[in-house]
C-alpha cells in the first residue's frame, strides 16, 4: 500500500516515471539490473535485507559492469537512528527522507535530484559552487561573493527566494526586500549562476520575456 502511494507521488512529479516497484531487497536488485533506473527509492526496513545492504550491492554491481549507468539513491524510511543515516550516506545515498512525509516533501526531493543531474550533465568542469550543490553548502561565511555583492543583501535575497511561493521576478524581489530592481537582479543572477536558483522565461506581449527565479534545494 505504501509503495503504491509513493508511486503515485513520483508519477505526479513532472519529468519522473515509475518503471518498477519491488517489495524485497532481492527483488529490488533484480529490477535494477533489468530496468537500469536513473533513481532508486529505498526503505531501510525490507523483509529479506536492509536497504543499506541493497544499496551496497547495487554499487558493487555497478562497479563490476563499467558499461552500467550509476543510479542515484534516495532513502524514504521511518528509520531515525543517526548511525543508520550515517551508514546510508556512506553507502552512496543522495538524500534521506524520514517518514511520515507528504507528497510535497517527496516531490521537492525529486526535483532537487533532477536539478543536480541536469546541472552535472551540462558541465565539462565543475566549479566550487557546482560541487557545493552536490555535497551541500559550505559553512556560512566561507562562500566568497563576487566583488560588489554584500553578504547581508545576499542573505536577504536568498531568504526571499526561499519563502516566496513559486517563482518571482527581479521586480517582485526588489519590492519584497526594499531593494532596487537592478540590485535584486544582480543577486538573483548570481544565485542562478551558482546553482541555487533556476531561471524560467515568461512570455507576454511585445518586448523581451520576463526572467523568473525559483530557489533550488
Amino acid at each position: 500500500m505504501v509503495a503504491k502511494l509513493h508511486s503515485r507521488y513520483v508519477s505526479a512529479t513532472d519529468g519522473f516515471t515509475v518503471v518498477g516497484v519491488a517489495h524485497s531487497g532481492a527483488e529490488a536488485l533484480r529490477a535494477a539490473e533489468r530496468l537500469r533506473p536513473d533513481l532508486v527509492l529505498l526503505d531501510i526496513y525490507l523483509p529479506d535485507m536492509d536497504g543499506i545492504a541493497v544499496l551496497r550491492e547495487l554499487r558493487a554491481a555497478e562497479q563490476r559492469d563499467a558499461a552500467r549507468p550509476t543510479a542515484d539513491a534516495l532513502f524514504i524510511t521511518a528509520a531515525r537512528d543517526a548511525s543508520v543515516v550515517r551508514s546510508a550516506l556512506r553507502a552512496g545515498a543522495l538524500h534521506y527522507l524520514i517518514k511520515p512525509f507528504n507528497q510535497a516533501a517527496l516531490q521537492e526531493q525529486l526535483r532537487h535530484v533532477a536539478a543536480l543531474r541536469s546541472r552535472l550533465d551540462r558541465l565539462d568542469e565543475a566549479r566550487q559552487e557546482d560541487v557545493d550543490q552536490i555535497f551541500g553548502p559550505r559553512p556560512p561565511g566561507s562562500r566568497e561573493l563576487p566583488k560588489g555583492l554584500a553578504p547581508h543583501t545576499a542573505e536577504l535575497v536568498e531568504r526571499i527566494l526561499r519563502e516566496h511561493p513559486g517563482d518571482l521576478s527581479a521586480s517582485e524581489c526588489a519590492e519584497a526586500g526594499s531593494l532596487s530592481r537592478v540590485s535584486a537582479r544582480r543577486y538573483l543572477e548570481y544565485f542562478a549562476e551558482t546553482g541555487r536558483a533556476e531561471v524560467t522565461l515568461r512570455y507576454g506581449g511585445a518586448g523581451r520575456p520576463e526572467r523568473r527565479y525559483r530557489r533550488i534545494g
